[in-house]
């Protein structure tokens, strides 16, 4: 090794590790300077997952597990090696070849091979839990199947889609994993990690990416790990732990071909000058005209609310309310008593006087615009009319193939102008600080409305149809998603900072149904939204469809009162924002019962980054304002920090 080049000077590397004699004299010897974390788990023979690996081995051996799946190469190597120290080795590989066995990973497919065993599904390079999913919903049919999982850093999410499925999950441990007994390195890691302080992070093996992401998720940090390694130059030492970051979506900027620690770090340093050009680059067309909107210089950027759409952490736990502007209010009753409400709606100066109205009253940390799901079908060739103490009618409902044939896709929001106008004028009412967010209905709740021609208690007309014609289904679907996308970049010009999606009947579909007739287009629209503006996916009425709502690039997650928080963030994934998820019913107590109901919400978030408080759906008509303002008041004193 050449000692006068001095290739890592001025580089700061973070490890999590000991205290590495030898690491550190080797990055000191290239001019760098290394911070070791010790976040060590307690050395006891507890935390070894021989019983369980045992356990799993011999559910294998006799035939009780239909199917595996194996995310990384390193949790199917680790696994054949230590189970095959308690069973037959041969036996082992036999009963794997025997049954469905399911590679989620390129390497992890060579991994199989290698041991002679050839996967029923292999997924390819760079692809996600998700994918895993949607590759196993095409080939194997997965409902009362016992499925032993890799438990690696995709395990709650890929778990609790296979069980929403119908689905027994078994776990395969594959690295033992409990908190350090002493808590403070990792503390410091994080909060440098956070602080840009450090200016690369070096992964010595698949071992330590784990015990990386295992230590984000119990500090609360995951979504916000991921953002703050976009900062940092990701080094690993061999595919394994790169393979393990691929899988949580962390992009890795360099892999050591050797696995020696002399020679990986004059890999490095070799490349060090180069990594930190091209760091430096992506960095600059990140924060360049192309993502204006996200300009972190902008009022709202910082704001709790978008804070936390992030997966940052905030002082306080924001705070908005579905229908916070509405007949609850008697400043909103006025308006309404002097027009009717879809001339209430196509009237952007009044929209704006409700909305920060009770955004002033209320104190909440985001607006949202007032409008409504369904204007946006009246220029599709609906027609609509809000009938008094009646809700919304549709006089021409679609029953038939035909019908669709009427429908016209929006081609642009000329006849939807009063919307965007709408949240330009409460953009610039608002305080500059405060974010507004835009929103649309989701394409199978504006698709019922359309078919059922108004609230409906069995969706009848609209399943029959979904059922009998899938073809015609998926023509109304497919005008609806076109539309939708239109109308929400169309928010986001005029000024929206954040949209959300509602899926408000969605509750009365199966997991099945839902996956197959709405999902695909819910997809197809959140794709296509820009990637710079966080989307609230919304659904309520079924807990069930929660693995399949995360199955998204949706930001944010909402969660209504039916399940419990923290059950809900645990399936989605901690790598999610939540939005939720107190009982509207609630706010018709008292003050003192509606504290208890919101330090109960914020308890199950247990202060973890990303969490937006509201109800599980809009606030109720006959609600007393001032609860409302005691729930705003409760959220923030509670949850200061």
């Amino acid at each position: 090794m050449n000692h006068d080049a001095q290739k890592l000077a001025g580089v700061h590397v973070a490890a999590i590790t000991s205290d590495d004699v030898e690491l550190r004299g080797l990055i000191e010897a290239q001019g760098g300077r290394l911070s070791s974390y010790d976040c060590a788990q307690p050395i006891e023979s507890d935390n070894f997952p021989a019983a369980e690996l045992s356990l799993v081995a011999n559910q294998l051996l006799t035939g009780e597990l239909d199917v595996v799946v194996f995310l990384t190469a390193a949790g199917v190597n680790y696994f054949i090696e230590q189970a095959s120290r308690q069973v037959d080795s041969k036996r082992l590989l036999d009963s794997i070849a025997d049954i469905n066995s399911i590679a989620g990973s390129e390497a992890a497919s060579t991994a199989f091979a290698k041991h002679g065993i050839e996967t029923t599904i292999a997924v390819g390079r760079n692809k996600s839990w998700r994918d895993v999913l949607v590759a196993i919903d095409s080939q194997i049919r997965i409902e009362n199947c016992k499925v032993g999982v890799e438990e690696a850093n995709s395990i709650h999410s890929i778990s609790a889609g296979l069980e929403a499925r119908g689905a027994r999950v078994v776990r395969i441990p594959i690295y033992p994993q409990a908190p350090p007994e002493n808590r403070q390195p990792s503390i410091s890691f994080f909060e440098r990690l956070e602080a840009r302080d450090l200016d690369s992070i070096l992964f010595l093996n698949a071992e330590n990416v784990a015990r990386f992401c295992f230590l984000s998720k119990q500090f609360g940090r995951a979504r916000l790990t991921s953002h703050s390694l976009d900062n940092h130059i990701v080094l690993c030492i061999g595919e394994e732990a790169a393979e393990l970051l691929n899988d949580r979506q962390i992009p890795v900027d360099f892999v050591t071909t050797n696995h020696e620690l002399p020679a990986a770090i004059e890999e490095i340093a070799d490349q060090m000058s180069d990594l930190s050009k091209q760091k430096q680059t992506i960095k600059s067309s990140l924060s360049g005209p192309a993502s204006a909107s996200s300009d972190s210089s902008a009022p709202w950027y910082d704001s709790p609310f978008m804070k936390a759409c992030r997966g940052e952490p905030t002082d306080v736990t924001p705070i908005w309310m579905m229908r916070q502007a509405g007949r609850y209010m008697a400043e909103y009753r006025e308006v309404r008593a002097k027009v009717s409400f879809l001339e209430l709606c196509a009237n952007p100066q009044l929209c704006s006087e409700v909305m920060c109205t009770a955004v002033n009253r209320l104190g909440v940390d985001a607006a949202i615009i007032f409008s409504d799901l369904l204007p946006i079908l009246v220029p599709m060739g609906m027609d609509l009319e809000f009938t008094k103490g009646g809700g919304p009618q549709i006089h021409n409902p679609i029953r038939t193939s035909a019908d669709i044939d009427r429908v016209k896709p929006l081609e642009n929001n000329d006849e939807l102008h009063f919307v965007m106008e709408t949240v330009t004028q409460t953009r610039n009412d608002l305080p500059a600080d405060m974010p507004l967010i835009g929103f649309a209905g989701a394409p199978f709740t504006l698709a019922s409305y359309m078919i059922e021609g108004g609230a409906s208690r069995n969706y009848a007309f609209t399943k029959q149809l979904m059922y009998s014609d899938p073809g015609a289904w998926d023509q109304l679907m497919q005008h609806l998603t076109s539309s939708i996308l239109i109308y929400l970049k169309g928010q986001v010009e005029a000024g929206a900072q954040c949209l959300q999606l509602f899926d408000s009947w969605a509750g009365c579909l199966g997991f099945e149904d839902y996956k197959n007739f709405v999902l695909p287009y819910v997809k197809q629209i959140i794709a296509g939204l820009p990637s710079h503006v966080p989307l609230i996916n919304f659904a309520t009425g079924n807990p069930a469809l929660l693995p399949l709502l995360a199955d998204t690039r949706a930001a944010v997650i909402g969660i209504d009162w039916r399940t419990r928080l923290d059950d809900a963030w645990q399936t989605v994934g901690y790598d999610r924002a939540v939005q939720g998820n107190l009982d509207p019913i609630a706010l018709l107590t008292d003050p003192a019962e509606i504290r208890k109901q919101a330090k109960f919400v914020l308890d199950q978030a247990a202060g973890r980054a990303g969490h937006i408080f509201n109800l599980g759906h809009g606030i109720l008509p006959q609600t007393p304002v001032d609860n409302a303002i005691a729930l705003v008041d409760a959220v923030h004193e509670l949850s200061q920090k």
